[in-house]
């Protein structure tokens, strides 16, 4: 869960290229949130005593000159009590809630992309919505925590897997942990954390984000 800024601090962010790289696929998370704040007629610094985003970094967000990290994303979907994967899907609508037996498939090479300037993602079968649990396959580019605006946390759990190459969580807790192809790790996200790749390659994980 790398690539998530804190929100707490005003201006952290990714570079608005990760913004623009997110509406060429479709999402425009600027203007979801906009719509969305505008909807249920909140004022900037109502979302921002809900999220825990600064006024100034929601209103940025919303104009797609700050790139919000899927940390970021998150909070300000706890906030405003919708699902994590509404607000980056490329769908608007998704699989009734609650519906007996429902299920998602996500094909090879398929599912709702959000790239920052330190991790590519994609979210895995993110037309479910009402679902505690959001999978999501990663690229990590980042080489050293210094490349990320703050660390993450959240109130949540993590799962991750390495499929490819060699991952380093850092934690405020812990000394780095290296992780390679087919190591796994679950742990407490209330704890700031964050993730690099480690080696020449890029590390690909598939992680599964679970809210408290």
């Amino acid at each position: 869960m790398p690539e998530l800024s804190w929100a707490e601090q005003t201006d952290a962010s990714e570079p608005p290229e990760a913004s623009r790289a997110a509406e060429e696929q479709g999402v425009d998370i600027g203007a979801r949130l906009l719509k969305l704040r505008k909807g249920r007629r909140l004022t900037l610094q109502d979302v921002s005593a809900l999220t825990g985003v600064s006024a100034s970094a929601f209103s940025k967000i919303e104009r797609n000159e700050l790139s919000p990290t899927i940390s970021t994303m998150q909070r300000i979907a706890q906030g405003l009590e919708v699902e994590l994967a509404t607000l980056l899907s490329s769908e608007e609508n998704g699989a009734a809630p609650g519906f007996p037996g429902r299920r998602s498939i996500s094909r090879a090479g398929s599912g709702s992309k959000h790239a920052t300037g330190t991790c590519n993602n994609v979210l895995l079968c993110a037309d479910l919505k009402n679902k505690r649990a959001t999978p999501i396959l990663t690229t990590v580019t980042a080489r050293s925590p210094d490349e990320y605006a703050a660390w993450a946390k959240s109130e949540a759990e993590i799962f991750v897997m390495v499929l490819e190459g060699t991952l380093v969580v850092h934690s405020r807790l812990y000394e780095p942990l290296e992780l390679n192809k087919g190591d796994s790790v679950y742990y407490d996200a209330t704890t700031e954390h964050t993730w690099t790749s480690k080696g020449e390659s890029n590390a690909v994980v598939l992680w599964v984000l679970v809210d408290l």
